[in-house]
């Protein structure tokens, strides 16, 4: 048997014998002609019935069994390629020599209704869509130019456990679950344990991995569960330190994202990647509400984060100044932030903390991180917690620790605003949220 070849290789092929497989996009069965568009991971192309086309009888089991085709069949041809500048699909089309019905499909649920949610009940057959494989492409693209960057700079990739024994953030969006004769929460996040690589020497260290938050939230851009990309320095001086090192990693990811899939993404989703200058812009968050303010939109609470609104007329605005897609806050309440976050010398009021605001939308928060001991109890005092209950992560600091800090950034987020889309439902494989925990 002829070895398979993938669509988006032939244009490169001599004419000749080929084997292609895939599933059925769409038949053309008419009296005088037998078109079938097939699609496979690598795109689509025209195959015809040369028989039928031609006028003779051919083969008639080949003209039955494309008139019984549906869509979304998966079958195997082989026959003669051939380049035809005429086809408007890749100018290229395959006769069709023997046809193999591999799997036959059912009519799809979701020809009709292409609402979301039924989209995501039918999931596997929603990510046949060119769009949403070109969804999963880029972000292997972005993912892979990320590791690059960090392996080329030193970082350590870690793997830290997702079940934990206390909570790593706020206890109440923690999922608890039987442990044996015990209980466990999913991770929120990797912070303790990317910050227990510091004081282990480690010195750089990244992940990426699920993280969990019991939030029942119904937003576009919130999930109960999703991919966190973290990453922890030591030796900084403040959180400019990590700033830099964020700006300069997402540089890298969009280059890459540009460079192969630039073209792609401007065709299918009617969007310009657009590699963003560095410095990114940064502004004190005070500042940014009083801007906002200017714009003629007030931040509802002036002792809390940014709303959503405040994020977009933030956005708007350093796009009309600096015409920049990102925008860094910095310098935020020590009161709507983490104990962990170290306050300034100057002003315990405030930390040195940041959120990334990218197209109007927060997808990041990073921080120097207090390696005081005697401050870190302090603090957490301050939050209500005990620190008791955060004896494993209290001892990391009690045998040395450098001063260090990072930042953890949803993916799916990203590849949302990156791609313009609606939610991150439309750019997470398969989504969970407070009402969905299948497919």
């Amino acid at each position: 048997m002829t070895s398979r070849t993938l669509i988006a290789d032939l244009a490169h092929l001599p004419e000749g014998p080929v084997r292609v497989a895939g599933w059925v996009d769409t038949v053309r069965d008419q009296k005088k002609v037998q078109f079938i568009v097939l699609r496979d991971e690598s795109g689509a192309a025209q195959l015809v019935n040369p028989a039928v086309r031609e006028g003779d009888e051919g083969d008639p089991t080949i003209t039955e069994a494309i008139s019984g085709l549906t869509n979304g069949t998966f079958i195997s041809v082989e026959g003669e390629l051939k380049h035809d500048e005429r086809v408007k699909l890749g100018g290229l089309e395959v006769k069709i020599g023997d046809l193999e019905v591999v799997a036959p499909a059912l009519d799809s649920p979701i020809a009709e209704d292409s609402s979301i949610d039924k989209r995501l009940d039918w999931r596997f057959l929603d990510l046949r869509r060119p769009e949403q494989n070109l969804v999963f492409r880029v972000q292997t693209t972005f993912l892979h130019a990320l590791r690059t960057w960090w392996v080329e700079h030193g970082f350590i990739e870690i793997h830290t456990p997702k079940l934990m024994a206390s909570a790593s953030e706020s206890r109440a969006e923690l999922f608890e679950v039987e442990y044996f004769e015990t209980k466990a929460y999913l991770a929120q996040s990797p912070q303790f344990f990317k910050q227990m690589a510091q004081p282990a020497g480690f010195g750089k260290v990244f992940e990426v991995a699920p993280a969990f938050r019991a939030d029942p939230s119904f937003t576009s851009r919130h999930a109960t569960e999703f991919i966190s990309i973290d990453a922890e320095i030591s030796w900084i001086d403040s959180h400019e330190d990590v700033m830099r090192m964020h700006e300069e990693l997402l540089v890298a990811a969009l280059t890459a994202v540009k460079e192969k899939h630039g073209a792609e993404i401007e065709a299918a989703f009617g969007v310009e990647v657009t590699v963003p200058t560095t410095p990114f812009p940064r502004i004190p968050l005070a500042e940014a509400k009083e801007i906002v303010a200017g714009r003629g939109y007030t931040v509802p609470r002036a002792d809390a984060d940014m709303d959503p609104e405040g994020e977009r007329q933030i956005a708007a605005y350093v796009k009309e100044q600096f015409g920049h897609e990102f925008v860094f806050l910095t310098d935020y309440a020590s009161s709507i932030r983490p104990f962990y976050h170290m306050r300034h010398e100057a002003d315990a009021g405030l930390t040195n903390s940041y959120d990334l605001i990218f197209n109007g939308v927060e997808i990041s928060t990073g921080a120097q991180r207090e390696h005081r001991v005697e401050l870190l109890e302090e603090q957490a005092r301050e939050k209500g917690l005990d620190p008791e209950e955060l004896g494993f992560y209290l001892d990391f600091f009690r045998y040395g620790v450098p001063p260090h800090g990072g930042f953890g950034m949803g993916l799916s987020r990203v590849i949302m605003l990156l791609l313009q889309q609606p939610s991150i439902r439309e750019v997470t494989y398969l989504f969970r949220g407070p009402n969905r925990l299948q497919p």
